[in-house]
């Protein structure tokens, strides 16, 4: 069966500093907010201030999705912070609320939780806070929550010493249980076993990915592998299926893994870029998000490789509107499962969007560098998605359902890239191709 898949943009955002994490709240009914963090160095002027400084920003959005002809991303709220490196929401709920976790430049593990005021506003408030070593630039986190179990709320969390750190989340603060030199260069990644949470992995820039049971301390690894050839720095536990692990690295492979079996991933993909972030679908076991540094955002379609037939997983879809480092992505849990809406005839263009090539102007030069407007036609009017140019093309679909239906798919995510400092929110479409069966048929 052949499927059609389609990539648009919904909105453009500056965020002025060079943005490199973005997250949905996978919590109901917050799956609209998104946070955003940036990484900006300030080097030292002058012959008294050599020293480089770190600053950062933290952006809370909502994203509404009414209909109208406004776009739908709304800031919330922006606050001033150290450099971020990268931010994760804890999947439950601590005390009844949303947390998010943050990793900063200044060795601290920082969490905020989300709150709602009487007036229908959100934002995030200060929760807790522990320094994970000083000299130090905290990298990753990661919440042992991944498959929704809150009875023991801990982070991994690893540094720039090389160091991985595991704390606990009671009575809203952080305690610090172990910390272990884990690489001899930086440790870009760590990552809990979901399915296992006293087993944690960790990658650095000794082109090592490690395994560690903290049941048994962490005086030595439960594995060493070196097959990616360059710094690992993305790891993430497939939380739909048990021992499926996915790891990417600067040398621009996503493997595959067995856990059961770390001495050979089940599947190599080239991805033509660094993979800085990998994230699977919050539903779907086979779909599989990667940022890819020099070479945009792909979503892979996992099924054969997870089934073991090996070889490269197939892209499914592509994003290459970023102009910068890929760096930040993740997939929204807000339904859209209603197909992507079609203009009414009275709102159609003159033009077919589609024979005019479907220019889109995507500006960069706003004065205030915040952006109302994402896309834009030759006339300078907002686009919304209901006319959006669709791509074309057909790719590996689904696998069947059990009455043997293949169900349609249609995602919300987010991506931020580096230098241009710029979050994207887009749409994602996969379903099968009507046109192409019906000539089969024929």
């Amino acid at each position: 069966m052949a499927w059609k898949s389609r990539t648009r943009s919904l909105q453009v955002f500056d965020t002025e500093l060079s943005a490199d994490t973005v997250e949905w709240c996978p919590l109901s009914p917050r799956h609209d907010v998104l946070a955003c963090g940036t990484y900006q160095l300030q080097r030292g002027s002058g012959e008294d201030d050599g020293t480089p400084s770190r600053t950062g920003r933290l952006y809370l959005f909502e994203f509404r999705r009414d209909g109208s002809m406004s776009p739908p991303l709304t800031e919330l709220q922006r606050m001033d912070t150290a450099a971020i490196l990268d931010l994760k929401w804890c999947h439950v709920p601590v005390s009844g609320k949303a947390v998010l976790g943050m990793a900063a430049a200044t060795g601290e593990l920082q969490l905020y939780t989300l709150s709602d005021s009487q007036e229908g506003g959100r934002s995030l408030q200060t929760l807790s806070s522990l320094e994970v070593g000083a000299e130090r630039l905290a990298l990753s986190l990661d919440w042992s929550t991944g498959r929704m179990d809150g009875s023991d709320v801990r982070v991994v969390c690893s540094d720039s010493a090389g160091c991985v750190s595991v704390l606990s989340l009671a009575e809203g603060a952080l305690t610090a249980l172990s910390q272990w030199k884990a690489h001899d260069f930086e440790a870009w990644i760590s990552a809990f076993s979901y399915w296992d949470t006293q087993l944690v992995y960790s990658g650095g820039d000794d082109c090592k990915l490690k395994g560690w049971d903290l049941r048994i301390g962490p005086s030595s690894p439960t594995f060493i592998s070196k097959r990616h050839s360059m710094g690992v720095c993305s790891i993430h536990s497939n939380p739909h299926r048990e021992h499926i692990l996915a790891t990417g690295s600067y040398d621009e492979q996503v493997l595959l893994w067995d856990g059961r079996n770390m001495r050979q991933p089940l599947s190599e993909s080239p991805m033509g870029g660094g993979v800085w972030r990998l994230k699977w679908h919050p539903t779907d076991q086979h779909l599989l998000l990667a940022a890819c540094m020099h070479n945009d955002f792909h979503i892979l379609n996992c099924q054969q490789a997870v089934e073991g037939s090996g070889g490269a997983c197939p892209l499914v879809a592509s994003y290459i509107l970023h102009n910068s480092l890929a760096y930040g992505a993740d997939w929204s849990r807000l339904s859209l499962e209603e197909p992507a809406p079609c203009s009414p005839t009275a709102a159609e263009p003159k033009e077919n969007l589609t024979e005019s090539r479907g220019h889109l102007r995507i500006q960069y030069e706003s004065p205030t560098a915040s952006f109302d407007t994402s896309l834009e036609d030759d006339a300078g009017q907002y686009i919304p998605e209901g006319i959006a140019p669709p791509s074309t093309g057909s790719t590996a679909g689904r696998a069947l359902d059990p009455d043997g239906n293949a169900p349609s798919l249609s995602c919300l995510l987010a991506s931020c890239s580096f230098y241009d400092h710029m979050l994207h929110v887009w749409r994602w479409d996969w379903a099968p191709d009507e046109a192409q069966q019906e000539t089969e048929q024929c």
